[in-house]
């Protein structure tokens, strides 16, 4: 199943479902999860995913797409809703470690406005080169030995500029010595199509954007981001593998409540995340387009937030790119 399989399957889900009066403390009536992106897209089916799981556990959800602004339409409407488990956000991580650092105009405080539930699953970028590309370009070694002899091939595209694909890229351009020029697309379709046709040399995306491409020979994948190798390229080196130890870092895409929701419905909102994730259709769904289920408990997840967005902080400072939208 490639990833408009999956986009397929997830939007033939129950569009009208509804939330029974024993959830949690939580609520009678319709219960919706957020999304910041239109449907179709990995975020909304990822929501999707879940909502199809909990529907099997009696806990009914609606997708409600708030798409624009990279996601922050959706995670600044999160704080305005009732803190009762009803309406929950489904984002991704950067939305809180990354966004603080680079918009202007944030519209939500990512520290107090969305309050962790958990993790569903996380996302291993990856590093790759078009066919176009000399035939030695084979890792990251020999990809930092042809960037210095061939000027013109020091451009790198990721899905966006802000994202967390961009400043992985710029960590390892400074780790390495280069002077990398990022280019900003809207979107992994548009840069996967421009990385393949030989448009632009390079491109740090998420591992699910290269694998419909893996048996066509027109990419080469040099380097993943994990702290270890991602089950889905067993045989791709991280970057720390092959020296570069600061070129790390794992999107995860989680679900969040409202300021102020109450212990005893976290906690079981945590409980139907878990429960979710042990779902085989859930599980398959998600590992069919690079996706590896995840979940932390809401303490665990707070504190990995924190710590990634003190880590991104320096990062994105150093960059220079801070967008006034």
């Amino acid at each position: 199943m490639n990833r408009r399989a999956f986009a397929r399957i997830a939007l033939t889900l129950p569009a009208a479902s509804w939330l029974p009066p024993s959830f949690s403390q939580a609520v009678a009536g319709v219960g919706k999860l957020l999304v910041g992106y239109p449907a179709g897209g990995t975020l909304d089916t990822t929501a999707r995913q879940l909502a199809e799981a909990w529907r099997k556990q009696g806990r009914q959800y609606i997708v409600d797409n708030r798409a624009g602004a990279a996601g922050r339409i959706a995670n600044s409407q999160l704080k305005r809703e009732r803190p009762d488990g009803a309406t929950l956000l489904c984002t991704h991580t950067s939305a809180l470690t990354i966004y603080p650092h680079v918009y202007s105009r944030l519209m939500y405080d990512a520290a107090a406005d969305l309050q962790p539930v958990s993790p569903l699953v996380a996302a291993t970028c990856a590093f790759a080169v078009s066919s176009t590309a000399p035939a030695g370009v084979v890792d990251v070694k020999t990809y930092v030995d042809w960037v210095r002899r061939a000027p013109d091939a020091v451009s790198y595209a990721s899905p966006a500029a802000g994202s967390f694909a961009h400043f992985l890229g710029y960590q390892f351009s400074d780790a390495a010595g280069l002077k990398l020029q990022h280019v900003g697309y809207r979107g992994s379709a548009p840069a996967m199509q421009d990385l393949i046709g030989g448009q632009i040399p390079a491109y740090f995306g998420f591992v699910a954007d290269f694998l419909p491409y893996l048996q066509q020979g027109r990419i080469r994948i040099l380097g993943v981001t994990g702290d270890k190798r991602t089950p889905f390229l067993p045989k791709v080196a991280t970057f720390t593998e092959q020296g570069f130890p600061k070129v790390r870092g794992v999107e995860t895409y989680g679900i969040f409540a409202p300021p102020g929701t109450p212990e005893g419905t976290i906690e079981a909102l945590h409980s139907a995340m878990v429960t979710a994730t042990k779902d085989p259709a859930l599980r398959t769904a998600f590992e069919q387009v690079g996706l590896e289920p995840l979940t932390l408990t809401p303490q665990e997840y707070a504190k990995q937030l924190r710590r990634e967005r003190e880590f991104w902080a320096p990062i994105v400072r150093a960059s220079g790119f801070r967008s006034e939208e």
